[in-house]
């Protein structure tokens, strides 16, 4: 075998490791510490973690020769114990990591401990805890030991062999939590037997069942130079064990904690046991039995004569045989045993002198070539390391399965292969068996689901030959079977359940196009539009509800919210004849629809006839949208009008023109319909009053009289009675009315003429007796009118005494207004002599010819000046200029005109200053007078620091366009002059 290949590797690790203490006779190891005992009493330490030996002499006051029976060392390398024989009897030492000199186990002087089974769960580097004994006389002792007592805590006798007293050679223990407590698990063995204990508690409980109960074991008889019973130790725990016996090696899984209903009892905690004969091991006829062993994971290590053969443990086979290099002294007596260190994951050999290290390199790396051999698949799979070996693996089974004829077992292994044989290899396998197309589409299925989504390609051309083969599968069922389409439970229904869920799952690759002509070319339309809806195609599915005259259907798809609202509008005339009531019901119940987009197909409905008690849904739907919707379509409305028209019984129609749709918006209108085609559509129906009420609705007042006194005179009357801010009006249309009253009477003359005058007192004052006689016969007698003409002439007398009043109250507040005017022109204002002009600043009472303004008349030696109630006082022509700069422009050149004109005025009467008062010095005085006024009332109608002048100049800018100048000479310019440039070096 390639050295590089080998699971198992040897190295010499100490030549002379007895140190010259005698031969070694045993050996225990432990987290890299190893502890020999030899033939001369001593106990050799080595600490390989850390480099450090120590000896320990057994035999110090003792007499005669002694040697080290056995020695035992915990899975943590901190505790040992060693028992040591010779003529004096046997002593137990225990021995502590820490310690100088070892401890004797008094209480088991004179016996002979060949077992020791450590508690890993509780064991500390500090403290034993529980250990187990096991002595050649069959006896089970307790045991708990503290580093820093210096002695044993206790030591309590267990156990005892009765029926069959043997050494004990070998013990294990185990522990697991339970709701109650701690369950043990004890293994132990003698040289024919293995005995199984468990309980709950303490050892001592454990024990205590087994007072009155018989013990649970398996004996397999046969002469063994040594027994020995080994657990295979992984993350903690047992796995499996292995025990040496005469007749071969005993091993099984472990499952501690299971729950076991088996007759056994609580002891049958091993599983999948099986003995491994010594006749597979033997190389001639003779029977070879090993001496040693040593538990792996998966093989065990025998040791046979001067060699150690690798058994595998699954497929019992050996795989290698290990050499030592031994030296010529130890040649003779060979390899005396073998043992493991559970923690480091190593094994040793040794001999009377020499330490050898077993190493294992990746002993599982074959391990699912093993199981394959033994078609233990799941095992193969579960110790693959890579595809390519998984791939051999479903290879192997696809391969079996295709050769018993179970064929869609082997394709789905088949479907999982994806290095060993190419998809065409394997589907070509198939084509060529015949009638195998559901093996075949059930290789492509799994496949499908084994590729990963960077295989879009691939999983789009499976996909594709999946959905052919499916068709094709339901064309033969229908072939096959004439009733597949009645029976519910049929293969046909079922397939069709299959092929609609491999729709579903894969609408996302198959190609959209492809896929649908298949479906349509192998005639499955269900199909084609379950698969349209799975993309989403509602076109093609709403057209088919339509085909099928399932219109319902076709409005639930089209409810839904990814479906878009426009194939609402396409399908809309469609369906509306297909079934009026519920195409209606879906409108109203969709949101965000445009009523506008249905007018043709509510028109096309519309046209057809319809019985007379049946429901118009068109005008229900629009009905909707106007009151409940409040939609102002122009269209919508004029629509729903039309509707109304055509109606025998008017009364919808008429509550609709009355209706005002508007709301009372400000800025709205009343309705939203075309008045003018409303009143076309009447017309043509012949819709009398619903023209009457346009006409009003429009102000033509007279054409709405006229109509309506063609239909009934109450309803022009009530017309007449609309027109309330137009008294001319409303007097011409009840002459209108009272002439058609007075012209369609047919009785006898007085009576025509009392129903006249009744007539007139409908009209509450606004037609008298003379308005109506014109259209009387000039034959009348005017006896018939006495009465009339007599009351008319009373009310025209109160209407004079009525007047007279008026006059004589007009009159007496003209002469009040009068005086209010002569008081008005004597009131007078004080003014300081100190006070100021509000413009100029300066004294109002200055005598000063530079304000003396033009047009007016100084007073004495003082320039013209304006005082105000407020109590502001101004020079005029300050007040001029002010007001002038303040105002509009517009404003500003009135008051520029009206002093200019005041001023040529002035220079006439001057020239006249000869003292006659002649007709043209008075015209233009009073002319003077006049412009004056006018020029106060445009200047000094109010104050121009109170009143709005003041408050308008808030929106002046600080700095008027003529400042301008001003602004310029402050702004700040650089002298370039000045300026000198500097160039720096770089």
């Amino acid at each position: 075998m390639d050295s590089s290949r080998q699971v198992f590797t040897v190295d010499l690790l100490e030549r002379y490791a007895a140190k010259g203490r005698g031969v070694i006779t045993c050996m225990a190891a432990g987290n890299d510490v190893i502890v020999i005992g030899t033939s001369k009493g001593w106990v050799i330490r080595h600490d390989f973690g850390v480099g450090d030996s120590y000896d320990f002499d057994l035999t110090v006051g003792r007499t005669g020769e002694h040697s080290v029976h056995q020695v035992f060392v915990d899975p943590g390398g901190s505790h040992c114990i060693a028992t040591v024989t010779g003529n004096g009897g046997s002593e137990t030492y225990y021995i502590h990591a820490k310690w100088s000199k070892p401890r004797v186990l008094s209480k088991l002087k004179g016996l002979v401990v060949n077992a020791v089974a450590w508690n890993r769960q509780q064991i500390t580097e500090v403290s034993t805890k529980e250990v187990i004994l096991g002595t050649d006389n069959g006896q089970l002792y307790e045991m708990a030991v503290d580093e820093k007592d210096k002695r044993e805590k206790y030591i309590k006798f267990l156990f005892e062999l009765t029926e069959l007293p043997e050494a004990f050679m070998g013990l294990q223990v185990e522990t697991a939590s339970v709701a109650t407590g701690t369950r043990y698990y004890l293994m132990a063995v003698t040289p024919t037997r293995l005995y199984s204990f468990t309980g709950i508690g303490s050892p001592e409980a454990v024990f205590a069942r087994y007072l009155d109960r018989a013990v649970h074991f398996m004996e397999l008889p046969g002469e063994i130079p040594r027994s020995e019973l080994h657990f295979f130790i992984k993350q903690r725990r047992a796995v499996h064990f292995a025990w040496l016996s005469g007749a071969g090696i005993y091993h099984g899984g472990l499952n501690f904690g299971a729950t076991h209903s088996s007759p056994e009892g609580d002891e049958n905690f091993v599983e999948n046991k099986a003995l491994l004969s010594y006749s597979k091991l033997s190389e001639g006829s003779e029977t070879l039995k090993p001496s040693s062993l040593s538990v792996s994971e998966f093989h065990f290590l025998l040791l046979l004569g001067n060699k150690v053969k690798v058994v595998n443990r699954i497929s019992e086979q050996i795989i290698e045989e290990l050499q030592f290099d031994l030296t010529p002294e130890s040649v003779s007596r060979g390899i005396i045993g073998l043992c493991s260190d559970a923690s480091a994951g190593l094994f040793y050999a040794y001999d009377q002198n020499s330490i050898f290290q077993v190493s294992v390199n990746d002993e599982g790396r074959d391990m699912w070539k093993v199981y394959l051999d033994m078609k233990d698949y799941a095992a193969a799979l579960a110790n693959c390391r890579d595809p390519l070996q998984r791939d051999q693996v479903y290879l192997v089974q696809a391969e079996a399965a295709f050769a018993s004829r179970e064929f869609l077992r082997a394709a789905s292994f088949y479907a999982k292969i994806n290095y060993v044989l190419s998809f065409e290899e394997i589907t070509l396998k198939f084509i060529s068996v015949s009638e195998q197309v559901d093996a075949l589409r059930t290789f492509l299925l799994r496949k499908l689901d084994n590729l990963t989504k960077d295989d879009k390609c691939q999983i789009t051309m499976i996909s594709t030959w999946a959905t052919e083969l499916y068709l094709d599968k339901i064309n033969r069922l229908l072939l096959e079977d004439d009733t597949a389409l009645e029976n519910r439970n049929s293969d046909y229904h079922s397939i069709i359940r299959e092929f609609r869920a491999f729709l579903s799952d894969c609408k996302d690759v198959l190609d959209e196009a492809t896929t649908m002509k298949l479906l349509e070319s192998y005639g499955r339309v269900e199909e084609l539009v379950y698969f349209a809806s799975l993309k989403e195609q509602y076109d093609i599915v709403v057209h088919h509800y339509i085909q099928q005259g399932e219109a319902k259907k076709a409005l639930e798809v089209l409810q839904k919210p990814s479906v878009p609202v426009d194939l609402q509008y396409k399908f809309a005339p469609d369906l509306i004849m297909l079934d009026a009531y519920e195409t209606v019901e879906s409108w109203m119940a969709t949101k965000n629809l445009n009523p506008r987009k249905l007018i043709p197909a509510m028109m096309r409905y519309s046209s057809e006839p319809h019985a007379k008690n049946e429901t118009h849904e068109v005008i229900k739907y629009l009905e909707f949208c106007v009151h409940r919707l409040h939609n102002e379509d122009p269209g919508i409305h004029n629509l729903l009008l039309s509707l109304y028209a055509k109606q025998e019984d008017d009364s919808a129609l008429l509550r609709f023109l009355q209706c005002k749709f508007g709301k009372g918006r400000d800025n709205g209108p009343e309705f939203f319909y075309d008045p003018k085609y409303a009143l076309r559509l009447c017309l043509k129906e012949k819709r009398m009053r619903a023209c009457v009420h346009i006409y009003s609705m429009m102000s033509m007042h007279e054409e709405a009289v006229a109509l309506a006194l063609q239909v009934d005179p109450e309803l022009a009357m009530a017309e007449a009675d609309k027109v309330e801010d137009d008294e001319d009006l409303r007097k011409k249309l009840w002459l209108m009315i009272a002439k058609h009253v007075i012209e369609q009477e047919k009785g006898v003359k007085r009576e025509n003429i009392r129903k006249a005058i009744a007539f007139l007192k409908e009209t509450d004052g606004l037609l008298k007796i003379e308005d109506i006689l014109p259209f009387f016969p000039d034959f009348a007698l005017i006896d018939d009118f006495k009465e009339a003409i007599c009351s008319s002439l009373e009310d025209y007398n109160k209407q004079i005494e009525q007047l007279k009043e008026e006059m004589n109250d007009a009159t007496h507040g003209a002469d009040n207004i009068r005086n209010d005017i002569s008081v008005l022109a004597q009131r007078y204002a004080v003014i300081d002599r100190d006070e100021d002009c509000g413009v100029c600043r300066r004294k109002i009472l200055t005598v000063s010819g530079e304000y003396r303004t033009r047009g007016y008349i100084a007073a004495g030696p003082m320039a013209p000046f304006y005082i105000f109630p407020c109590g502001h006082t101004f020079h005029a022509q300050c007040l001029i200029a002010h007001v002038t700069r303040c105002t509009t422009e517009s404003q500003a050149e009135y008051i520029l005109d009206l002093q200019k004109q005041l001023t040529l005025s002035g220079s006439e009467a001057r020239r006249d200053q000869n003292g006659s008062l002649n007709e043209e010095s008075m015209t233009s005085t009073a002319t003077a007078d006049k412009l004056r006024s006018q020029l106060d009332d445009a200047i000094a109608s109010e104050c121009p620091f109170c009143g709005d002048l003041m408050i308008r100049e808030i929106s002046l800018p600080f700095i008027t366009p003529e400042e301008a100048v001003q602004v310029t000479s402050w702004e700040i310019k650089p002298h370039l002059a000045n300026q000198r440039s500097l160039s720096l070096p770089v």
